[in-house]
């Protein structure tokens, strides 16, 4: 039987390729949202494609679209220059292809990719196309990510980088969709998470990711996931 949930890394340096099987609504209790992870997705589910904007807060799938799914998750700060639309635009929502692109290019896509297959195959083939077309990603942008991931400060982060503040906070919104100080967040909420899912003890987990102590971790699991860290552990 294949796998609920399987990614693998793809083609597209720092992108990932995920599927995921349709969803069955058995009752058992509410499905897990989609949490902030700095990123952008390409999104294949049959008979439509769609873009993931960048989260500040969990997202809950609606049972309107219960899959199957593919997808390309892309390295934060890549996507925009490959979709060619600034980042805050699209986020905290899912937006359709076709309103960023030509219809008529996209319902050919679609199908192609229907027929397909692999359809997470062919999405990852669109993806490649798409960074062909494009301007090379700035590196600065992945020089910010790997200095806030670090755990620098913003200030550390935009001195680290050669820029002033105010302008590293206008390139963020831009390639990321939010500040610096919101990027830094989410990522520290992704290395906890993966801390915790480990096996390391929370108050470790605290101390290791820059969090006050574990209460502070927990409240800001809460804020930004909506869930209780012990309960995202248990659910992975």
């Amino acid at each position: 039987m294949a796998p609920e949930y399987a990614e693998r890394a793809a083609r597209l340096p720092g992108a990932v390729v995920w599927t995921r099987a349709a969803v069955r609504r058995t009752g058992s209790g509410p499905e897990l949202p989609v949490l902030p992870d700095g990123c952008m997705d390409l999104l294949w589910t049959e008979g439509r494609l769609l873009v993931a904007g960048p989260d500040t807060r969990a997202f809950h799938p609606g049972p309107d679209l219960p899959g199957p799914w593919a997808g390309v998750r892309f390295y934060p700060g890549t996507a925009p220059t490959l979709l060619g639309v600034p980042a805050h635009e699209l986020r905290d929502r899912r937006v359709a292809l076709a309103d960023l692109r030509p219809g008529a290019e996209v319902r050919r896509l679609t199908e192609r990719i229907d027929a397909a297959p692999d359809p997470a195959a062919a999405l990852e083939e669109f993806a490649l196309r798409l960074a062909a077309d494009a301007d090379p990603v700035d590196p600065l942008l992945g020089a910010v990510v790997a200095s806030l991931a670090a755990g620098r400060s913003v200030t550390a982060t935009a001195e680290r980088v050669g820029l002033g503040e105010r302008r590293l906070h206008r390139r963020s919104l831009a390639a990321f969709g939010y500040g610096p100080k919101t990027l830094a967040r989410i990522l520290r909420l992704q290395r906890a998470l993966a801390l915790a899912r480990s096996g390391v003890p929370f108050a470790d987990t605290a101390a290791r990711t820059g969090y006050a102590d574990q209460p502070h971790l927990a409240r800001d699991v809460r804020e930004l996931t909506g869930l209780p860290l012990t309960s995202l552990i248990r659910r992975r």
